[in-house]
């Protein structure tokens, strides 16, 4: 018999994570540019489901949300590999710390610290991550030789890519606020339900 609630719960846990996948995919496509300049970079609410996962159960399971996100957005086509996995990275970056400070210390003030920091390891690991690796591979595969330029890589970073991830850690972080505490006894009850 506890077996057969081990592996019920099991299933459940995985619907759950297959079906925030799916909502993340659909609010992956609800974007808009705030930068002038930088319209290729758009903002989008797909962290939410993600963050929603990974507070019920743990880090890990926004990681797969963001996964689940990403490879349903590549299997319709939605996107080159590059911009996908940098997509993955800066949602794993963004929803991880969140969710570990709130497993640690359970409330509001957990939830907002946890976005502050998501916000600030999305802003600086995209920007190292985009000089070091992303930008000179879009160079090398994507046809955008200027990328190779340290001038305009450092200029995509400092004047794109950082206040961007900024701007996107505040945005996604003032919406989903008062959703969590909307959602709190909601987040709390599927906790134990799946413990």
């Amino acid at each position: 018999m506890q077996s057969a609630n081990t592996q019920s719960s099991k299933l459940l846990k995985l619907i759950i994570l297959a079906l925030l996948g799916t909502i993340s995919l659909l609010l992956f496509f609800l974007n808009f540019p705030v930068l002038p300049g930088f319209g290729y970079l758009k903002i989008d609410f797909s962290d939410v489901p993600a963050l929603i996962a990974a507070l019920i159960f743990s880090p890990l399971a926004g990681v797969i949300v963001e996964a689940i996100k990403n490879v349903l957005y590549m299997a319709i086509g939605g996107g080159e590999p590059v911009g996908i996995v940098a997509n993955f990275l800066a949602g794993v970056m963004f929803v991880v710390p969140a969710a570990v400070l709130y497993h640690k210390f359970k409330g509001v003030k957990s939830i907002v610290s946890g976005l502050i920091a998501g916000t600030i390891i999305m802003a600086i690991g995209m920007s190292i991550l985009n000089y070091l690796v992303i930008l000179p591979i879009y160079a090398l595969f994507m046809g955008m030789e200027e990328m190779n330029i340290e001038s305009v890589k450092w200029y995509t970073v400092t004047a794109g890519i950082l206040p961007f991830n900024i701007i996107k850690g505040i945005i996604v972080g003032i919406l989903f606020v008062p959703l969590f505490v909307k959602m709190r006894s909601w987040i709390e009850q599927k906790q134990a339900n799946t413990i």
